[in-house]
């Protein structure tokens, strides 16, 4: 009995080393499997369509077209393998969340290397893998959440009003996978619960009814999660939250374990300094494949599921940047407050590139919030904006503003400019544009106001908050970290 034992253990030891030692791999070789063709976020359509279409000539995958989107572009379904366990894998459900779409395809090229063979061959020998890679392709061809007759995919599942939600329900029908990666985007506002640390990568295994059973399918989901936290945990500790897992009786991940397929939702958040979410693709490339490793092996079974509930709840208590106990006085009463600001997105018509619009989000007592970046700003006062009554001409092909720097320093926010009729409505110089003839306003600090204002220490301007962009005066401007500032017309 003891030598029984022994040997299990013995066992269970050698596998666990031989996971962890080909997730730090994956981790180290990613860059030669990452997809270059997929380098930004708002990819199109047509980009993975093209990348689908070198599938079909691959003799390793099978390419099935399984439906059509409401403006006709191809849903197709990639397999790979052999095994006797289906998954499926599928992305972008909501147009605006490629993250995942773009790990899949880094997948594919790992799949179709000459690498790994052995690990490769135990993954490939047990499961068959099924994808489907950009589920809402007019959504993505917009960046927007919703299809073209503007529903939530996602909120399909009972009524199949869409042909995206009635191909999804189809491709789980046919081939009744015993795991379905349900992989998304989430705001990069999320936090793992009481952290300043934010929801990098939030997991959930979905209920099949209001009272959350756990059945054994629902189980399974629950322990290959842990294990993939427990990857994520050595490249972004603290990073991971778990998603609410109330039952909403539309959706697809609820209704696909009710179906008796467990469910692995996949949220990707936010993570510093990666606005383009490139390292949170790789966590999603080695985590996922890790996954599929332990499902093959069926190594998770020996997880223990309340590991689950010890993964801390999403929280979205981040803000972008985030000033602590500023000076503000109204009537020359000083008051002590928090700010909070959101550094928005807006596309351009093309929905290919964007530029931030910022607001304060929050404004007070924001002692349990967080921020990517903050800064104390006890001893510093805050002071309204001004306008410049210099005006300049703007040349004809006019790209930014470069002899600002003096302005600022001074505590100009605004310069006055002719010939603004043609021009963007953001520029890269730090420093916002307004029209000859512009008013500025009286300044009342309030949420929902474009962050545009200064701080002072000891009667000096010592930083200037443009477009939600903190900028330290005793130093260069060009040097320091700055998105766009804005154009009045």
């Amino acid at each position: 009995m003891k030598y029984c034992l022994l040997s299990f253990f013995l066992l269970l030891f050698i596998s666990n080393t031989a996971q962890e030692d080909l997730t730090s791999q994956l981790y180290e070789t990613y860059d030669k499997y990452k997809e270059d063709a997929l380098d930004k976020r708002r990819i199109k359509p047509y980009q993975v369509q093209l990348l689908v279409n070198e599938l079909k000539k691959n003799k390793k995958f099978t390419v099935t077209k399984v439906g059509e989107s409401i403006q006709g572009r191809d849903l197709n379904l990639i397999s790979i393998g052999k095994g006797s366990i289906d998954v499926f894998l599928w992305s972008q459900m909501h147009g605006d969340e490629p993250t995942a779409t773009q790990a899949i395809f880094d997948i594919f090229n790992f799949l179709n290397s000459d690498d790994f063979v052995k690990e490769k061959r135990e993954i490939l020998a047990r499961v068959k893998l099924h994808f489907l890679p950009m589920l809402n392709p007019d959504g993505a061809q917009l960046f927007t959440r919703r299809n073209a007759l503007g529903i939530d995919i996602n909120r399909d599942a009972l009524r199949l009003q869409s042909p995206e939600g009635r191909t999804l329900k189809k491709v789980r029908d046919s081939l009744n996978p015993k795991f379905g990666f349900n992989l998304h985007d989430q705001s990069r506002y999320y936090n793992a619960e009481r952290t300043a640390k934010p929801a990098t990568i939030s997991y959930l295994a979905p209920p099949f009814n209001y009272e959350k059973d756990i059945n054994t399918i629902r189980g399974d989901a629950m322990k290959v999660i842990v294990f993939m936290n427990n990857i994520i945990q050595k490249y972004a500790p603290g990073q991971v939250g778990r998603y609410s897992d109330d039952f909403e009786p539309r959706a697809f991940g609820d209704n696909l374990t009710k179906w008796g397929t467990g469910v692995i939702l996949i949220e990707s958040g936010g993570y510093q300094n990666d606005r383009e979410k490139q390292e949170i693709r790789k966590l999603n490339y080695v985590s996922i494949l890790s996954a599929l490793y332990t499902i093959g092996k069926n190594t998770y079974k020996d997880i223990p599921i309340e590991d689950y509930e010890k993964i801390p709840h999403n929280d979205r208590k981040m803000f972008d940047l985030k000033l602590t106990n500023v000076t503000y006085h109204i009537d020359s009463i000083p008051y002590q407050l928090d700010l909070g600001i959101y550094r928005n997105e807006v596309d351009d018509r093309n929905h290919d590139k964007f530029h931030y619009e910022s607001i304060i989000a929050d404004q007070g007592d924001l002692s349990t919030y967080y921020g990517y970046e903050t800064f104390d700003a006890t001893g510093y006062t805050l002071v309204a904006p001004k306008v410049t009554e210099q005006i300049i001409e703007l040349p004809v092909n006019f790209e930014m503003v470069t002899d600002y720097e003096d302005f600022v320093t001074s505590g100009f926010a605004y310069l006055r400019a002719k010939g603004m009729e043609e021009v963007k409505p953001f520029q890269k110089a730090r420093i916002n544009l307004v029209p000859e003839e512009f008013e500025l306003p009286e300044f009342n600090l309030r949420p929902g106001i474009t962050p545009n204002f200064f701080l002072k220490k000891d009667g000096k301007y010592t930083h200037a908050v443009l477009n939600g962009f903190l900028l330290d005066l005793s130093k260069p401007l060009d040097a320091q970290e700055f998105g766009n500032a804005l154009i009045y017309k």
